[in-house]
């Protein structure tokens, strides 16, 4: 069944990335053709997910997501997820650590992992990566496998979540640019602490940062968007 429910998304996506957009691609031989890899993007627009896939597909490689489990409620969807093996994430309840621990299952197996440190499409108002979750360390450090970092651009001029706004006309195109392997040998063996798991969490993503930066043709921040967190009721916002 999973090989019907990934032939099915192929014959979904493929045609569909197509009419939505022209997909430029560079460094793709970066993606090894066997074994686990984890390739690490920033995540601008719902479509995301979409084309990348379909790019990863395109090396040869079936990649996998964490999505939110809530999309395991959806009729259909649930099929193709489960299908093709794709990992649920339970923010903010007892099976949260499940999550990681599908994720490292997956590289163990040699899978493909494809992880938004972002956590949710970037609240910065220029598209820039936010503050990173450390859970891409967590799984770099503890498993002896290729880490990629990889931007991509585009997406988000042709749907944007936050304005609410989806325009396919004209065509858009999308660039992909993926980096070398980082060489993390220097922190892995043992068991990292904090710092350590920040400071490779950081270090992962300010690579991601970069490479956006040269799609773009811009000078990336020197810091991550942090977006200001609501206050809770009955607090005044005090340290």
């Amino acid at each position: 069944m999973g090989i019907f429910w990934l032939g099915l998304a192929r014959w979904v996506f493929y045609p569909l990335t197509c009419l939505l957009a022209r997909v430029r691609v560079r460094g793709v031989h970066h993606i090894p053709a066997e074994g686990g890899a984890l390739i690490v993007l920033n995540h601008v627009s719902h479509l995301d997910p979409i084309f990348d896939a379909v790019t990863v597909h395109r090396a040869a490689r079936v990649p996998r997501f964490m999505a939110k489990n809530s999309l395991w409620n959806v009729p259909v969807l649930k099929n193709v997820l489960v299908g093709v093996e794709q990992i649920p994430v339970y923010r903010g309840t007892a099976d949260a650590q499940k999550s990681l621990r599908d994720a490292h299952a997956g590289l163990e197996n040699g899978k493909v992992l494809v992880i938004y440190p972002d956590g949710t499409i970037t609240k910065d108002p220029d598209g820039w990566p936010m503050t990173p979750k450390v859970g891409v360390a967590r799984l770099a450090l503890a498993n002896d496998i290729p880490v990629i970092p990889a931007a991509r651009y585009g997406t988000r001029e042709l749907y944007d979540h936050y304005n609410k706004k989806f325009r396919p006309f004209p065509r858009k195109t999308v660039n992909y640019v993926f980096g070398e392997p980082l060489d993390l040998s220097a922190y892995r063996g043992g068991d990292p602490d904090v710092e350590t798991i920040r400071e490779v969490t950081n270090l992962v993503m300010s690579r991601v940062r970069d490479l956006l930066g040269e799609i773009r043709e811009e000078q990336p921040p020197t810091e991550f968007y942090a977006p200001a967190r609501k206050k809770k009721k009955g607090t005044d916002g005090a340290a």
